[in-house]
């Protein structure tokens, strides 16, 4: 089958990738990173509004904000978080295994500091209470107070040098000012020159303080008094530090997963790979034997290759490129299985062993490469249009198509022949599914019109829904997950949010964490119902925060719709071309889009809204889909030379009964 000379070369080089792929992956927790999902952390998307800055100084304003941002960040203790601009006007911003509100809040803040005089002329403050705010001030709301500022600053951020928080004498924390050797001067000069009036302090146009000015202050120091927490105290001062940002920013996505529901992604997506490869190890060894053996080696080191290319591509394993790596590693046995029936068919024809285990490997390796290729083309359209979760699923399913194409066609091979080589006389294997003879074409009339009634009142139970049918990656809102402890009546929690003053809140429970909650909204609310579930609660966990923007949820679903629809286009070119039947191609979509919409159907009257990971699991059935339609087209181009007489019917029933088991 292979030369003894050509064998020691392959064997040799099987044996030093391997080596070098285990040198260069371990250990795996220094050298696999994990995406957010899995191990904790904050992925932040700011859009930043430039209208006021000339076209000529985006660019460095932008830049200048991608520092700032990360000067706030580095105030928190999170050292080399990944920031970098995406596009003309967003920030990507990505903290690791921290998942911390004040840290997203004050992202958000400008960060503009300013002292104003708030005036005490009682005929100003009484003109500006009758709606008439006299020339050059503005009013200010400071909790149940309303005062009268004075427009123009006494002093700026550019007065101060740094600040820290500090201590009052009650313990509470306060954000202390401390100015430059100018501000001292200013700051000197204003309290002494107002001594008994308030003397405002703005944080973005929005009063921290209104202190009194009892006494002209020297020593070049401020107090922002107040009633702050620590963490409100300290996200002050990361925002007076960093400086002032040259623009506002929104944010406009927000997927944040906190250290408790990480740990258990990652628990369960391990279980999740661990189960799914034993049922299929249990039934390759039972019913291939030996194969069954070589089918779990290549099964092996296919899981070590993806993980190698996802350490080159210094790419991050996420739960949908688990989902991937599932889908991979499932037709990788697929295409051990197609070359052990295809040896099968050889044996029966009582051919010998090597030349069974040769035609079976030249006969299964065009099924092998055109099933794989079809879904490759789908995944780098994903790769190229798809965002988040889509593309991590493209990726490690792109990695894992190669490596099973690699192992099954040359690892595998170089295995069958060492054993050939040193004596190896039987394959045998179990035969549980004996040929068939269904009549599949006389059976298409009831089930096409079965499956127009499931596919119709699937799509239309979807487009009923409207835009209900989408979840918040799709639509825009925000999606916040607690764990309360101890566990609380859903009816409990829905009233004394209620009662706090949230509205239009959808609250439900879920049952993977006990205590666990998830709450809906519309609006970005998480800081103030975090604060407010704290104040209810005896201990309360974040879990989870999403959010999208209105705009990013259109962009997602047009992605979305895009990706899948180039891919679609890719599928059928390819078939069209490989086959040289375009009729082949379109049949070969409508089935894809047939096995998908019943799927979307079925979800759709379970309850379930499609957001990214939906659109996930629908795309590795649309793998296994077409996958298993390649199989059968390759079956009727084979035989089709050999059953010329035959006609089209008879040639598509006898290949679906020969490629059932294959499937």
């Amino acid at each position: 089958m292979i030369k003894k000379g050509d064998l020691k070369i392959r064997l040799g080089f099987i044996a030093a990738l391997v080596i070098l792929s285990i040198w260069y992956i371990w250990p795996l927790n220094k050298n696999i990173t994990l995406g957010l999902d899995l191990k904790g952390g904050m992925y932040v998307l700011l859009k930043a509004d430039t209208s006021g800055i000339p076209a000529d100084k985006k660019a460095n304003a932008m830049s200048a904000a991608v520092e700032k941002i990360r000067n706030r960040i580095d105030n928190y203790g999170v050292k080399e978080a990944p920031i970098q601009l995406q596009g003309e006007e967003s920030i990507l911003v990505q903290v690791p295994g921290v998942i911390d509100r004040t840290i997203v809040d004050s992202l958000k803040e400008v960060g503009k500091l300013e002292f104003k005089l708030v005036e005490d002329d009682k005929e100003k403050i009484a003109a500006a209470k009758e709606g008439e705010v006299p020339q050059g001030y503005e009013v200010g709301r400071f909790g149940k107070a309303t005062y009268l500022l004075k427009r123009e600053p006494v002093l700026v951020g550019a007065d101060l040098s740094d600040s820290y928080v500090g201590f009052n004498s009650y313990g509470g924390s306060e954000p202390i000012l401390r100015f430059t050797a100018e501000g001292k001067k200013k700051f000197a000069k204003v309290t002494g020159e107002n001594t008994g009036r308030i003397l405002a302090i703005l944080l973005d146009d929005n009063i921290k303080s209104a202190p009194r000015i009892n006494e002209e202050i020297l020593s070049g120091e401020a107090r922002i008094v107040g009633k702050f927490t620590p963490d409100e105290a300290l996200m002050i001062v990361s925002i007076l530090n960093s400086g002032a940002l040259p623009m506002p920013l929104s944010v406009e996505e927000e997927r944040s997963v906190g250290p408790l529901l990480g740990s258990d992604s990652i628990q369960r997506g391990i279980k999740s790979i661990l189960l799914g490869a034993a049922l299929v190890v249990f039934f390759v060894l039972v019913y291939y034997f030996l194969g069954g053996i070589i089918a779990v080696i290549c099964l092996l080191l296919d899981l070590l290759f993806i993980l190698v290319g996802l350490h080159m591509l210094d790419a991050a394993l996420t739960l949908p490129g688990i989902a991937g790596m599932i889908l991979t590693l499932g037709m990788a046995v697929d295409a051990n299985v197609l070359i052990f029936e295809r040896i099968r068919e050889e044996l029966k024809a009582a051919k010998p062993i090597s030349v069974a285990v040769k035609n079976g490997f030249n006969r299964a390796k065009r099924t092998i490469f055109d099933a794989n290729l079809t879904t490759l083309i789908a995944a780098l359209f994903l790769i190229i249009i798809g965002t988040g979760p889509i593309k991590g699923f493209a990726i490690t399913l792109s990695l894992g198509i190669v490596a099973s194409i690699f192992t099954a066609v040359f690892i595998s091979r170089t295995i069958f022949s060492l054993l050939l080589d040193q004596g190896f006389k039987k394959f045998s294997m179990l035969s549980v599914v004996s040929s068939s003879k269904i009549n599949f074409v006389k059976l298409r009339g009831g089930c096409i019109a079965l499956s127009i009634i499931v596919v119709g009142l699937g799509v239309f139970n979807f487009y009923s829904q409207g835009d209900d049918a989408y979840g918040i990656d799709f639509r825009g809102g925000q999606i916040l997950e607690y764990k309360i402890t101890p566990a609380v009546e859903i009816e409990e929690l829905r009233k004394t949010l209620e009662g706090k003053g949230f509205e239009g809140l959808t609250i439900q429970e879920f049952k993977d964490i006990p205590g666990g909650v998830s709450i809906k909204t519309s609006e970005d609310l998480s800081s103030e119902l975090k604060r407010t579930l704290e104040d209810s609660y005896d201990k309360v966990d974040e879990l989870k925060v999403t959010t999208v923007g209105p705009a990013v949820g259109k962009v997602l679903r047009r992605k979305a719709y895009w990706a899948i629809f180039l891919s679609l286009a890719g599928i059928l070119i390819y078939i069209g071309f490989r086959f040289k039947h375009f009729d082949f191609a379109f049949a070969a979509v409508i089935a894809l889009f047939h096995d998908v919409l019943i799927s979307l159907g079925i979800l759709c009257f379970a309850g379930y809204e499609v957001n990214l990971l939906i659109i996930t699991a629908l795309l590795t059935i649309a793998g296994y889909s077409i996958n298993d339609t390649i199989v059968i087209y390759d079956r009727i181009r084979e035989i089709s030379p050999s059953m010329r007489k035959s006609s089209l019917k008879e040639i598509i029933n006898t290949a679906i009964n020969l490629s059932l088991i294959h499937i």
